[in-house]
């Protein structure tokens, strides 16, 4: 199994034991994981097309009810509630997500392909370069928007929300966004001219289109951001496109308001 892959189970499973010392599982789980096993099956056991459409079919069905949380037995911890991190910020309260993260496990175990050969040494140096550029643009766009202002600060739970927005919330989404959709439509497009690029539109427009519930704003930016992240994942893979997004949130939370001007 390649490091990469290895050293992804590995935080995966670190920041999710320390989601599941604060929260708790019960046993409707069982039937999700069941159905994650079955899915996982259908795609790495079978050579029948229509037996890998029905794997990822069920895996796609299940991703949207855990990244919604709306399956059933997960009880996730609200380890930081309604906290103001500045005067003018709006309330901010986390929780440590215990089915969100299973969509990782999921992609990790189940799709290789989304660990491309990239050494780490490219990685760093693509992460160096895109991080700072899509920080400046998303950043310089939320104070435009009126989203968020310059607000430097490092509140006592500076180290719990990197551990999460880390392991939980970055990893996840960026196995998910750009390593199963942006690889996915990469590989699906190859016969189509720019394929390339278009993949990495379309995922950024999805990623975009989840951050809808928190405002037009919100998609937007997301969406900016996600073309960095699918950039820094095209050049530097899985390692850069994390790092980006990553560094792209730890500098909203300690350099600007936090997550947004309260209204």
């Amino acid at each position: 199994m390649p490091a990469q892959r290895w050293i992804t189970l590995t935080l995966l499973a670190f920041g999710y034991c320390i989601a599941l010392v604060y929260g708790q599982l019960s046993l409707p789980v069982v039937v999700t994981l069941g159905l994650l096993v079955m899915a996982g099956l259908c795609v790495t056991r079978f050579n029948h097309r229509a037996v890998h459409a029905a794997g990822y079919g069920l895996f796609i069905a299940l991703a949207l009810g855990l990244a919604i949380h709306w399956l059933p037995g997960f009880f996730s911890a609200r380890v930081i509630a309604g906290v103001r991190f500045s005067p003018e910020a709006a309330p901010f309260s986390m929780y440590l997500n215990l089915d969100k993260p299973l969509i990782g496990f999921w992609i990790a175990i189940a799709c290789p392909w989304v660990f491309a050969g990239v050494l780490w040494r490219r990685s760093l140096k693509t992460s160096a370069l895109v991080l700072p550029i899509t920080t400046a643009v998303c950043l310089a766009t939320a104070t435009a928007l009126g989203v968020t202002g310059w607000s430097p600060k490092w509140p006592q739970q500076t180290g719990l929300w990197a551990l999460n927005n880390l392991l939980l919330v970055s990893l996840t989404e960026e196995l998910l966004f750009r390593g199963y959709v942006q690889g996915g439509l990469t590989r699906l497009l190859r016969r189509f001219p720019c394929h390339k690029a278009l993949a990495i539109v379309l995922a950024a427009s999805l990623f975009g289109a989840a951050h809808l519930g928190a405002g037009w704003q919100w998609m937007l930016l997301a969406g900016m951001a996600g073309i960095g992240y699918g950039i820094a994942y095209r050049i530097g893979g899985l390692p850069a496109a994390v790092l980006t997004h990553f560094g792209l949130n730890l500098a909203h939370f300690g350099l600007f308001t936090y997550p947004m001007f309260d209204r």
